[in-house]
Order: C-alpha cells, then sequence, then structure tokens
C-alpha cells in the first residue's frame, strides 16, 4: 500500500488519496519510491518519515490544494534513476564507497537494482578495499541479488573476484557460499582462481574445513568420468576440474589443524578423478597415513619414496619420521629398531672419506629439487611470506589465465607446508645422512619395557653400542637404562637387565650394581640382595664403600651379625676407601639429567616419557584398521562382525572407530536405524568413559541424521557441536534439507498427529530455523 502508516485514522481521507492516484498517470510503484515531502488534506497533513513511511498529522489546508500540492511535489522531488546511476559510478571513482552505498540503496527505493555495469562496478570497488563492513555490504548485495533471480546482473568474473576478496578478508564462509553458487549456476570458476581462493581460506580451521569441502564436491562432478573432455560443451567445466595444486592445498589445511580423516577422503577421491602426485602431495599423503594408523599403506608408498630422483633431504627426512612414528604407534617394535640400526649403521659408514664420498654424490642426486634442505632455512623470512594483500581489479581481468593466482596460491601451499613439517623430531639429517635421535630411542626403550621384551631391548642396545660406541661405559644407554629403572623403583626390570647384558657379555662398572644393591637394601628384599652380589661377582665387579655400608646396615637390621662382620673384613680387606661417594653422585646427577653431557640428557628424557606418557594401545589401532577396511569395501557386515570381536576381547572403541562405521553405512546408504544405535552407544561411552567427540565425526552422524530425517537426533548433535565451538557447515545442511526434505513441514498442521509425529515435527522446525530456511 502507498499509505503504510496512520497516526490518526482517517479511512475518507485515505480512500481520497489512493482515488486520486488511481486516476491519474502516476505509476503507483514509481510514487511509492518518490521523496515525498509533505502535503495536506483537509484537516490532515502528510508527510515522508525518515523509515520512508507515509505519515499523517492535523493540518486545514483546503482538500482541492491538497491533491495539487501533492502531485507538484512528486514530481519535483522524484530523481532521475540515471543520474543517481551516473552519481554512483562517479562515488565510486572518487573512491567515496559510503556515499556510493548510499546512492544505491536510493536506487534500490525508486527502481530496485541499477543497471548491470554500475552494480558490478560497486561490488569490485568494495572489494578490492578489503575494508569489512564494504566487502559484506558487497556479498549481501550479491546474496539479494540470487534471492531476487536476478543473477543475470552478476559477472563471473566479479564473483570470482568478490570470493578472493573474501577470502583474504577472513570470511572463508562467505567466499564459499559465492564460489558454491558459480557452481550451481554453472559459471564455473576456473582452478587456477578457486585453488588461490581455497589458498586463503585454508588460514583458518573453518576456513581449511570449507576448502576440504569443496574440492570434494567440486570434484565429485567429474568422478568415474562422468564428464567427457571431448565434448566442447564441457570446456568450461574441465577448466574447473580440482588440479594437483587444488588438492594439496587442502591436504596441506587438513593437517594444519588436524582434520585427517577429511584428508583421507580426499586422497580416496584422488584416483577416481585422474588428479597428478608430485613430491609435495607424496609426502601428505605420508604424514595422513601416519596419523590414521595406516600402516599398510605407508609400506606400499616407501616404495614409490625410495624410487623417487627429485625428493630433497627434508623431504626424504619428513616421510621416514612418519613411517618410524607410525611404527612406534602400532608396538612394531621390531620394523622401528631395525630402521633406527640401518640408519646408524649408514651414518657409521658416511665417516669414512670414500663413505662420505659416496654419501655426498648420493645426497647431490636427491637435491635435485629445489628445496629447502636445512632445518636453518626453514625459517619464514618476511620477504617469502608478503603476499600481497590488494589485487587491482584490472590486472585481474587482464590476467586471463589467472597465472599470477596460480603462483600465489603456490606460494601460500609452500607456507602451508613449512608449518606442519618437522613437528616430529624422531630423525635429524646430517650431511644428508639420516639419523636417529633421542626421542626414538627412549620411545623405544619404553616401548620394549611396557611390552615386557627385555632381552630384545638388550640385544637392540648393544647393537646400538657397536655402531654408536659411546665415550664411557657408564654412559652408554644400556646402563642409563637401568638407572631409569632403578630410579622408577622397577627393580625387577632392572636386575632382568643386568643379567641379559651379563649372558651377552657386556661389560659393566660398578655403579649401576651399587645402585641397585643399594635399592633392594631400602626395600629390605635380603634374596635379590644375595643374587645380585653373585652376579656381580662373577662379572668381578668390585662394589664401592657406600654399597657395602648399606649391605652392612642391611644385615644389622636383620640381626645377622656375623654377616655383617663377613661384609666389614671383606671391604677392610679391599682397601676401600669409606668416604668415597663417586659412584652415588654420578648416579645421582644421571638421575637429575643435568651432568652436561647428550647422554645424561638422555636419561632424563626417558624418565620424563615413563612417568607422563600414556601408553599405546596398539590394539585398538589394528582393530581401527581392520573395521575401515570392510566399511571402504561396502562390507558392512563384516565391519559390524570386527566390532563385536573387538569388544570381546576387551578394546574400546574411539572416534575413528565410530567414523569409519557411519561413513561406510552412509555409503551403502538407507542403514539410517544403525547409526541411531551407533549414537546411542557413543553418547555413552562419551559419559561414561571419556571418548572424545571431534568435529569429524559429529559432523558424519549429522549428515547421516539429516540425510535420514531424523531431525530429533540431528538436533542433538548439532547441541553438541555448538557446545564445543566446532565449525559446522550449514550451507552444505542447508541444500542437504532443500533436496530431500523440500516439501516437509510445509502447508497445514494435520488435524491428527501422534505424539511422535509432533516431536518429529517440531524438530524438523527447529532445524530449518537454525540452517537459516525460516
Amino acid at each position: 500500500m502507498l499509505v503504510r502508516k496512520l497516526r490518526y485514522g482517517n479511512s475518507k481521507a485515505l480512500y481520497a488519496i489512493q482515488r486520486f492516484f488511481s486516476c491519474s498517470n502516476l505509476n503507483p510503484n514509481r510514487v511509492l519510491r518518490c521523496q515525498i515531502t509533505s502535503y495536506s488534506c483537509r484537516n490532515m497533513t502528510f508527510h515522508q518519515s525518515a523509515n520512508n513511511a507515509l505519515e499523517v498529522v492535523p493540518g486545514n489546508i483546503h482538500p482541492w490544494q491538497s491533491f495539487s500540492t501533492i502531485a507538484s511535489t512528486i514530481l519535483v522531488q522524484a530523481r532521475d534513476p540515471a543520474k543517481l546511476s551516473e552519481e554512483i559510478q562517479n562515488a565510486l571513482d572518487e573512491h567515496k564507497l559510503n556515499e556510493a552505498w548510499n546512492l544505491h540503496e536510493q536506487h534500490m527505493n525508486m527502481e530496485g537494482f541499477p543497471r548491470k555495469s554500475v552494480v558490478n562496478k560497486l561490488l569490485t570497488t568494495s572489494s578490492q578495499s578489503l575494508q569489512l563492513q564494504y566487502i559484506e555490504r558487497a556479498y549481501h548485495l550479491v546474496e539479494k541479488a540470487i534471492e531476487e533471480h536476478k543473477q543475470n546482473l552478476l559477472e563471473k568474473t566479479t564473483l570470482i573476484y568478490l570470493s578472493l576478496c573474501l577470502a583474504k578478508a577472513n570470511l572463508p564462509v562467505h567466499a564459499a557460499t559465492v564460489l558454491r553458487k558459480l557452481v550451481e549456476t554453472q559459471q564455473f570458476p576456473p582452478v587456477n582462481a578457486w585453488s588461490a581462493i581455497l589458498a586463503h581460506m585454508s588460514l583458518t580451521p573453518s576456513g581449511a574445513y570449507l576448502a576440504a569441502e569443496l574440492v570434494l564436491e567440486i570434484g565429485f562432478l567429474f568422478q568415474d568420468g562422468r564428464v567427457d573432455p571431448r565434448k566442447k560443451i564441457n570446456e568450461e567445466l574441465i577448466a574447473m576440474k580440482p588440479n594437483t595444486t587444488a588438492v594439496n592445498i587442502a591436504l596441506g589445511g587438513c593437517l594444519l589443524f588436524g582434520t585427517n580423516r577429511k584428508a583421507e577422503q580426499l586422497l580416496d577421491m584422488i584416483p577416481r578423478i585422474g588428479v597428478k602426485t608430485d613430491v609435495i602431495m607424496l609426502i601428505m599423503m605420508g604424514h595422513v597415513y601416519e596419523q590414521n594408523g595406516r600402516k599398510e599403506e605407508l609400506k606400499k608408498l616407501k616404495r614409490y619414496i625410495d624410487e623417487a630422483h627429485d625428493l630433497s633431504n627434508v623431504q626424504f627426512r619428513e616421510f621416514y619420521n612418519c613411517l618410524l612414528s607410525c611404527h612406534l604407534k602400532f608396538g612394531d617394535l621390531e620394523s622401528a629398531s631395525q630402521m633406527v640400526l640401518e640408519m646408524l649403521k649408514k651414518a657409521k659408514k658416511a665417516q669414512d672419506s670414500l663413505g662420505v664420498a659416496t654419501f655426498r654424490f648420493e645426497a647431490k642426486k636427491m637435491d635435485k629439487c629445489p628445496q629447502i634442505e636445512s632445518q636453518e632455512s626453514l625459517t619464514l623470512t618476511p620477504e617469502k611470506t608478503m603476499i600481497p594483500q590488494t589485487l587491482d581489479y584490472e590486472d585481474f581481468c587482464g590476467d586471463r589465465k589467472f597465472l599470477k593466482l596460480e603462483e600465489e596460491a603456490k606460494e601460500l601451499l609452500n607456507i602451508s607446508v613449512m608449518k606442519f613439517q618437522n613437528k616430529k623430531q624422531l630423525i635429524t639429517t646430517k650431511h644428508g645422512i639420516l639419523q636417529p635421535t633421542d626421542t626414538v630411542f627412549v620411545k623405544l626403550v619404553k616401548g620394549f619395557l611396557e611390552a615386557n621384551k627385555v632381552k630384545d631391548l638388550v640385544q637392540f642396545l648393544i647393537k646400538v653400542e657397536k655402531e654408536d660406541s659411546p665415550v664411557s661405559p657408564d654412559s652408554s644407554p644400556l646402563i642409563q637404562v637401568v638407572n631409569s629403572c632403578i630410579s622408577l623403583g622397577w627393580l625387577d626390570h632392572a636386575h632382568d637387565l643386568l643379567d641379559e647384558m651379563r649372558l651377552s657379555g657386556f661389560k659393566t662398572g660398578s655403579s649401576v650394581y651399587s645402585s641397585l644393591l643399594k635399592a633392594y637394601c631400602k626395600e629390605n628384599k635380603t634374596q635379590e640382595v644375595k643374587s645380585l652380589l653373585r652376579d656381580s661377582r662373577k662379572c668381578g665387579v668390585q662394589l664401592d664403600a657406600s654399597c657395602y655400608k648399606a649391605l652392612i646396615e642391611s644385615h644389622v637390621i636383620d640381626e645377622d651379625t656375623q654377616g655383617a662382620l663377613n661384609l666389614f673384613k671383606e671391604m677392610k680387606e679391599a682397601k676401600l676407601d669409606n668416604t668415597s661417594q663417586h659412584s652415588q653422585q654420578e648416579f645421582d646427577m644421571l638421575v637429575q639429567g643435568c651432568g652436561g653431557s647428550g647422554e645424561a640428557k638422555l636419561m632424563a628424557k626417558l624418565l620424563q616419557e615413563i612417568k607422563e606418557g600414556q601408553k599405546v594401545d596398539c590394539g585398538v589401532h589394528d582393530w581401527n584398521n581392520v573395521i575401515h577396511f570392510f566399511c571402504r569395501k561396502k562390507m558392512m557386515q563384516d565391519a559390524e562382525k570386527a566390532l563385536k570381536k573387538m569388544r570381546s576381547l576387551g578394546y574400546t572403541p574411539n572416534a575413528q572407530t565410530f567414523h569409519s562405521l557411519v561413513t561406510g553405512y552412509a555409503a551403502v546408504g538407507g542403514k539410517y536405524t544403525e547409526v541411531t544405535e551407533l549414537w546411542g552407544e557413543m553418547k555413552v561411552l562419551g559419559l561414561y568413559h571419556g571418548m572424545k567427540f571431534d568435529q569429524e565425526l559429529l559432523d558424519s552422524v549429522l549428515y547421516t541424521f539429516v540425510r535420514g530425517g531424523f531431525f530429533i537426533r540431528a538436533n542433538e548433535v548439532v547441541e553438541m557441536m555448538e557446545k564445543g565451538k566446532m565449525f559446522v557447515d550449514k550451507y552444505k545442511y542447508r541444500m542437504l534439507f532443500m533436496k530431500y526434505h523440500k516439501t516437509f513441514c510445509k502447508g497445514k498442521t494435520p488435524k491428527f498427529q501422534t505424539e511422535s509425529q509432533i516431536s518429529r515435527r517440531e524438530a524438523a522446525l527447529t532445524f530449518k530455523k537454525w540452517i537459516g530456511l525460516f
């Protein structure tokens, strides 16, 4: 209606005004948008308020005069849309964005959207400013145009440019929405352009998650040869196909922010769309497989890594870090120790002049690829990291193949790779030779001790000492491990280690026997003391005075006077200095880990790892791999049997277990009841056993529930995700709801409904409101 608000109700005056407009030649829609100042009608005056509402106030002007006033006022105050468009363009040329947007609002009130050139110039100029208030207004203008079916006003290049600027302005959700709208309207953006947008999005956790989603969505269009590249009509679509850089960017974001199962979905997609793998992708594959515990996939990948001739030292080290870490994660101590021994052998060989020359030649072969080769060179300089934030729109349009954006995407990818690599310092590189760090020895020793494989541990450490001889026998890794066990109170472990060392012919000093004897005496373990004394004498170890003193005190406490006297005589005959505390001081120095040598620090690390480190449950990883294999092959009955067997053996499923099962059921389709049962078990484990719910697991559960129309359960998942402050891709669920439940909750509410139907309807309306369809 023309009259929007009346302060004093006067139906006759309102009717007279409407009759005047209907009898005149004025366009009612045009009149509505005119700037009406004021006019009167009998005892009422009409004027336009600040919010364009027509208000009525008392007045004393003749009716005919009032009608003439209305006509003259409207004709005088009406703005010419063409002139208004010109003013918008002038304001944009002068970079007066606030004025341009105000003029645009006036044009919208008068005529609706300006002409196409004005709309696109307003969008590009606002985007180029990278000012949050203007770039958000540009995005909302695009939204409004799409809602009102005015997509023809928006140029493809403008939308790509807007999406890029939104990504640079840390608005990844808006940037992804614009890209998705381009794909929906079949204005396919070239891969060089949208991969650069993904690179900027991937700098934040939510943006990285969306980047992976976009690659999966776009890649789905090309899976299994759905698009025929020979048809000319598919030319623009083929240009959008994900390439190696785009996939690497998505993988890098997943690794950087820990969405490793989403990364594995990307790896599963690669062969289905025919993306070529490069060196960076191979290394990232290693990281993904290591994080997800895919031991067999890592072994297969090792063959490609060993045969690759363009790997740098850093990349080679990165992969073997992943491989060694995976061996330790699965408790494969044999493979891990074998890797360490091979590295030590090669390092020892490199000490010879001939070995050095050979390895330098091999290092040059590996360094053909111009990659970063040392830890020091990994430090990013400002010159390397400076990516230009602003990009002139004319330059953007001039680069028709988006080659500059391609280079920008690759630079951002390199920065992302640098951030997540070298986190695990299990292996280092020296002169192109892989060498194990102290961390590896610490983890291996802990693993052998937890598995109660004392003999294997001793044999491994003896082999280590043959390849890397210590400065003194008491500073060897074997002695430090024994001392660590004594410090932790694991006296039986320490005694077993000494027995194995004695049987293997390994010579030890007196300090370790003295330390263990004192510990036994302190705990009053007489039989163990006697046994250790016999062993020490067999080895020809001479105990120190402090050790004899502890033994004598132990005999006195047990009222064994004769035994105490015999020990005293033995000490005198050996001419031991009673004040000598050298062995005890050396032991205390090792325990504190502050002896100033790297070996002492190794023992300190071992103590800390054993005390603070969590025990690795290798069985859970093994069963997760079995269940994952069956789920990938859509053999869900076998997966269910494996889960049942896993539970019967006492292993508790974790988030990775349930993620494989939920995605497997989703791939089969129609298994919503099974997912509901899993969801119930997950909630119980989370409540009583502390199972952690991550974003990927909850997202997969939510997707299944929304697809099946289980909105009560879906709202439970949404509540949990919001409570955990997890990012949710609402656009994806809005499209999913529109695809499968478009007609749900439409029309009149049925008169007769069961209680469950009422609950389901209310839950659906709640979810619909959450995704923004109200």
